[in-house]
């Protein structure tokens, strides 16, 4: 019943993200189509880009921790790269080169999205399984 738990917590984490994910992307649309100022846009994004590394992190130590070794190896490559934007200071979006940067911005969220669906998907299969041996 234990596990049951860990996956309805990865689940809820993975839709935490997925809602920061479409968040950031929403900004951005609405700063191409003229809605929103780069300023107020790039604020809005710069405000929720830690609580997704953060919670992205706690995600992957929660796998390792209960020992679902190949759903810690899947949040792996998303970590690493969110470690590294974070220790190279490319994490936040510039509000004056957000313009310029727009179609890339949006393509990494967009990675970002798909990559987190996958691992909802997979969750929530392992989730399925979980629940299906406990009935047992």
């Amino acid at each position: 019943m234990g596990d049951l738990y860990v996956w309805l917590i990865s689940f809820f984490f993975l839709i935490a993200l997925l809602a920061l994910v479409v968040f950031q992307l929403m900004c951005l649309a609405d700063l191409e189509f003229d809605y929103i100022n780069p300023y107020d846009s790039s604020t809005r994004i710069n405000r929720v880009i830690l609580p997704e590394y953060i919670l992205e992190g706690l995600l992957g130590a929660i796998y390792l921790v209960t020992g679902h070794w190949i759903m810690a190896l899947f949040c792996g490559p998303y970590l690493y790269y969110n470690v590294t934007l974070y220790t190279s200071k490319r994490h936040l979006v510039d509000v004056t080169e957000i313009f310029n940067m727009l179609h890339k911005e949006k393509k990494q969220r967009l990675f970002k999205l798909f990559y987190l669906v996958f691992l909802l998907f997979l969750s929530i299969f392992w989730m399925i399984l979980t629940a299906l041996e406990d009935h047992e």
